[in-house]
């Protein structure tokens, strides 16, 4: 590989300010790929995939490179040249980039990779709360999983089209995917493109979602006809998939606290050809409570660590805090109680998140099963999917039912 001057440069600019201004990778990666319309699709691919690299193995790299934050420019191409070192890369002789002594970056990465912390770059508390939650087994195999690049996973949209024809057209503009055994909806790149500039993704014929994910509307076990409100739908991921599970017949009623994010959800919905959601923003408690007892389904698709989406949110890693750990827990609790009360007698609820840990999970729900707000309440099924198991997301469904 030769490295070109311009894209290592824009690489090294993107990293700064990821590290150092505390930017979310992605958000960095897409305005730096705007910088030169030049640019073809290699060049935005080094650009990308080398930041989230870096990202992904920023504590296991500086420690080898030496540099502690704030990471100015020159600590920063250190960084580089560990990459590029532990990749077989050729180094350029540019002002920028010191002489590297490959041999000593490549024992000390051998030293590192002994010690799990370092060799899963994630930071001491992460490490400890994995094994805490998980035990050391399990940890040790879904850390290491959640550090693989993630793939590419469509959800075929049957409001328009199906799994087997959207293949077909696919195949047409060159993209070349599998279905996946156990997702009815899914298909797998076979190669990173970018297919939101494809045609067949303007007329709303697939949306871009985690296979595991797409397994949550499913496990709401709506219908035709029903009343459904999505208490934190968001963009609407899981909203679009549910219209599409309904035949775009019946309601369903879209809430979050986010305005921003339901008015891009307005947006996703017009392209998929989903007629029969409602966005509603959540500005006041009134909002919730004119929506007690009226609900045949209840998605509560809870915020919380998203600690089984660190293969697509390697930033994350970095940004969360123990802290916020706990406050979440506090949060999704608040969620249960309140938005239970949605549900209509004999309705269904899925309380759902995209983490490992069983203390937002299934610890969760057996507490609110415990508490008043849960009493009419009975736990049906729920499932617990890891990365390390499936090669997709981390997550976790429950199924629970209204006995009132």
């Amino acid at each position: 590989m030769r490295l070109h001057r311009n894209l290592v440069f824009a690489t090294i600019d993107a990293l700064s300010d990821i590290f150092n201004e505390g930017q979310y990778a992605d958000k960095m990666i897409e305005k730096t790929l705007k910088r030169d319309k030049r640019w073809g699709s290699k060049d935005r691919s080094f650009i990308a995939e080398t930041t989230y690299d870096i990202v992904r193995w920023k504590r296991l790299y500086t420690e080898i490179a030496e540099v502690k934050a704030p990471y100015s420019r020159e600590n920063l191409f250190r960084v580089f040249a560990v990459w590029a070192t532990l990749r077989g890369v050729t180094l350029p002789d540019w002002k920028q980039i010191e002489p590297t002594p490959s041999r000593r970056i490549k024992g000390r990465f051998d030293e590192l990779s002994k010690i799990r912390k370092y060799r899963e770059s994630v930071p001491d508390w992460m490490d400890e709360l994995g094994v805490k939650e998980l035990g050391e087994k399990v940890w040790e195999k879904e850390i290491h999983a959640l550090n693989e690049q993630a793939p590419v996973i469509l959800r075929t949209n049957t409001l328009k089209t199906t799994k087997d024809e959207l293949r077909s057209i696919l195949k047409e503009e060159g993209i070349a995917t599998e279905a996946i055994k156990g997702y009815p909806d899914a298909l797998q790149l076979d190669e990173r493109t970018n297919v939101f500039k494809t045609e067949v993704f303007k007329k709303g014929f697939f949306e871009v979602q985690d296979a595991n994910s797409q397994l949550v509307s499913r496990f709401l076990e709506v219908e035709p006809g029903m009343r459904v409100v999505d208490t934190c739908a968001g963009a609407g991921g899981k909203t679009l998939h549910i219209a599409a599970l309904m035949e775009n017949k019946g309601q369903i009623i879209a809430t979050d606290i986010y305005e921003n994010k339901l008015k891009e959800l307005k947006r996703r919905a017009k392209r998929a050809g989903a007629h029969n959601i409602d966005p509603r923003a959540i500005d006041s408690t009134k909002v919730v409570k004119k929506l007690y007892g009226t609900a045949d389904r209840v998605l509560i698709d809870a915020p919380c660590s998203g600690l089984g989406v660190l293969s697509r949110n390697p930033d994350a890693k970095w940004k969360l805090q123990p802290e916020f750990i706990e406050t979440i827990k506090l949060t999704q609790e608040q969620i249960l109680d309140q938005y239970s009360r949605i549900l209509k007698p004999g309705g269904k609820m899925v309380y759902a998140t995209c983490s490992v840990l069983p203390s937002e999970n299934q610890e969760q729900v057996e507490k609110f099963l415990s508490r008043e707000a849960g009493k009419n309440f009975r736990l049906i099924k729920d499932q617990k999917l890891l990365s390390s198991e499936s090669g997709f997301d981390g997550f976790y469904m429950s199924l629970l039912e209204n006995k009132a």
